[in-house]
């Protein structure tokens, strides 16, 4: 089989309230792209991409830890440990950051055991999509 794949649309992440999930990941950094209550979404922007992190509510789905069932959805910062240090700063828990090989990765689980990470490339900065600025000595 030869599928083609072009790239990402959007991920999809169930929640239980609309309104909680938006202010959770608000308070994580992301930017509301819009919300259709009427229909139980809400998009989420991720970089300058047009897909994002699609919030859909689910009725009855409660607040959980995440389990071993969670997928892990990793975006990309250009400091994860600073990323860590602001998500503390605006009452959002997470794991501690932790070494990976391409640098250092933070992950954070919303009420539903949804499990989203931030990770950097500062130990391969050429795999990096934005590369730090050189400054001249």
């Amino acid at each position: 089989m030869s599928l083609q794949l072009l790239g990402f649309d959007n991920v999809l992440l169930p929640v239980g309230d609309l309104g909680e999930a938006v202010d959770f990941y608000g308070r994580a950094g992301f930017p509301l792209s819009f919300r259709l209550d009427e229909a139980g979404i809400a998009l989420l922007k991720v970089g300058d991409e047009t897909p994002g992190v699609l919030l859909r509510q689910e009725d009855g789905l409660l607040p959980r830890p995440p389990g071993p069932w969670a997928c892990r959805v990793w975006l990309e910062v250009p400091d994860a440990r600073a990323a860590a240090r602001e998500l503390a700063a605006a009452g959002v828990a997470t794991d501690p950051p932790f070494s990976v090989s391409t640098g250092w990765t933070v992950e954070l689980a919303d009420p539903w055991g949804n499990v989203i990470g931030f990770t950097d490339y500062l130990k391969r900065p050429t795999l990096a999509r934005v590369h730090p600025v050189e400054t001249s000595p």
